[in-house]
Order: structure tokens, then sequence, then C-alpha cells
């Protein structure tokens, strides 16, 4: 089956997404006459302008009204209807993007994922309802922060993307139509040039973020850090997972982030007790996780009293 590229807006309402796809789809050097299906979730401010389009027999838009509508086979419809060839998707920011994911039909592949957001209210937004904003956020190739003031401090909103994705491009685009690139560096808050990586429980969060993101940096490191020890009920004896319970938005999205350590007595040691682990990380299958990943080798391990806070966090 022939892969058809989605294009993936996400967002609240008015935020942008909707104005950006009508200039996409207007310039002429990107819309060469392939058949395209405009997919749109939530109605706000702008509508569409067919007749600014070059090639505009060639594009349908297409309203889902309701989550209830992201079924695959409607999908392989809308698209099978006019006959496209890539998919432009306008999605509701107050719908789950795991709704999208599973609907997807099979030969849709999302190809990029641009995350807009409206400067003048998107830090409300992330105090009220912030389960949804690290939702939009965490996949988000691209962050558009619109509607900004010519000097606005743009620290909150960088360091709202980056507790959520290090890997997202951030863009701010002012009232006056000037677009900012995001220049601010963020170091690591752990020397990943030291003999010994060291840790810190406060840090726990963005260290495991990193290491599943960026995992080829850590092949060969050496790291010290805190965490449980979780027997494995897989295990022979010669590992055990270790690592914390970790929050990214909310208290309902806790759960354990965990790497397997090789120790050769593992049976030794208490489930659930505390521990600062010395150990050497190589990238490898393991049963752990069923398939690869980072594999840590203990040098060291000794007990340890629980950190102040037991859950990690971003922020």
């Amino acid at each position: 089956m022939d892969q058809i590229p989605v294009y993936l807006f996400t967002g609240f309402l008015d935020s942008g997404k909707t104005r950006f796809i009508q200039e996409t789809l207007e310039n002429k050097d990107y819309n060469d006459g392939t058949p395209t299906l405009v997919l749109v979730c939530e109605e706000g401010e702008e509508e569409y302008d067919l007749s600014k389009m070059p090639h505009a027999e060639r594009i349908s838009i297409q309203t889902i009204d309701s989550p209830e509508e992201l079924k695959a086979k409607h999908l392989q419809r809308l698209a099978k209807g006019c006959r496209a060839q890539r998919v432009f998707w306008e999605y509701n920011g107050m719908w789950d993007n795991n709704l999208l994911n599973d609907a997807l039909p099979e030969g849709w592949l999302v190809v990029q994922e641009f995350c807009f957001m409206n400067g003048e209210d998107i830090l409300v937004y992330n105090a009220n309802m912030r389960n949804l904003v690290v939702d939009k956020l965490q996949t988000a190739e691209m962050v558009i922060f619109n509607r900004m003031e010519e000097q606005a401090d743009v620290m909150p909103y960088h360091k709202l993307v980056r507790g959520i994705s290090r890997r997202a491009d951030i863009v701010y685009e002012t009232k006056e139509g000037r677009v900012i690139p995001d220049t601010i560096e963020d170091p690591l808050p752990f020397d990943m040039n030291a003999p010994v990586i060291e840790i810190e429980d406060m840090d726990f969060a963005i260290w495991y973020r990193d290491l599943s993101e960026e995992l080829p940096n850590y092949e060969g490191k050496t790291v010290r850090l805190k965490g449980r020890v979780i027997l494995d009920e897989r295990s022979d004896g010669s590992f055990f997972v270790f690592g914390r319970q970790m929050m990214t938005c909310c208290i309902e999205d806790i759960q354990f982030a965990g790497v397997a350590v090789c120790y050769p007595d593992a049976f030794s040691l208490r489930n659930g007790q505390w521990a600062t682990v010395t150990a050497k990380i190589k990238i490898g299958y393991h049963e752990a996780y069923g398939r690869e990943g980072p594999v840590l080798t203990a040098i060291e391990l000794e007990d340890a009293i629980p950190p102040q806070e037991e859950v990690a966090t971003f922020y």
C-alpha cells in the first residue's frame, strides 16, 4: 500500500493553524497540484478560502465534528473520495492526540507535526489544562508561539516547551508578523563529559528523558544516580529494573520510568528498596524491554535514603 504523508497541525482554538495551512496552500511553489485532503476538526474565526489556492479543484476540505468520527475506515473513504496523495490535518486542541494516533489508517504516516500556541493565552491554558498542553507539545517537531508582543520575555514560553520536549524547534511570531527563532541554549544540568555523570535527585526526569531521546550520546558513559530497585519477574537473578515514579504533567499520568541494570546478585536485594547505583551504559537488546535500549552494568550499589520528592518531575 502506498503511504500517504500526513502533515499534522495541533494547538488550541484560534492559535493560527488555519491561517498557516491557508498560506501554505496559497504558495504556488508548494501547492503544485498534488491532490490534498484537508481535515478540519474545529471551527475558529478564520475559514479556508479555496479561491486563493492554486489547483483548488484538487483540494478537498472535510470537517470532522466529533471524536467519534475518528475512524480509520471513515478517513480512508474521505481520502479515496478525492484521491488524496497527502493530508493536512488541523486537529482539535481539546481532543487527546492518542485518538488521532489510534485512528490513523494503514499507510498514513505523520511526517511533520506543528504545534501552534497563542502567546496571549497559552500560559493560562497551561495553568488550567496542563495535561492537554503536554499532550500537544510532547510529540511536536516545531512549536510556533504567535501573537507575541515585540519585546515579550520569551523565557516562560521556552521553559514551557523544554519542560516537555528538548527536541522541538521553537519560533515566536510577533503581532506585526516578524518571525523570531528561539536561540536560548539548554545545557543539561549534569556534565556529560565527566568520568562519572552525577545525576542529582531533582534532575532524574531530565536525565531519563534525555537518555530516551539521545540514547547514542550515552554509549559507554558511566552514571551515578538514585532510584528504586524493582525485581522483574522475568529476571533470573542477573538483573533488576532501576528507576523512579515520574510525572510529566499531572497526578493521573504518573508512571514508573526505569532501566535494566545487570547485577549478578539481584535476588539479594529488597524489592522496592532505594539505592544509589554507579553503572556503565551500553546500548543493546535486553529482555526487560523486549527490544534494544540502555543496558546498565552496575559497578557499585549502596543503600540510599529516599529523595525529598519521591516522584520525579520536570519542574
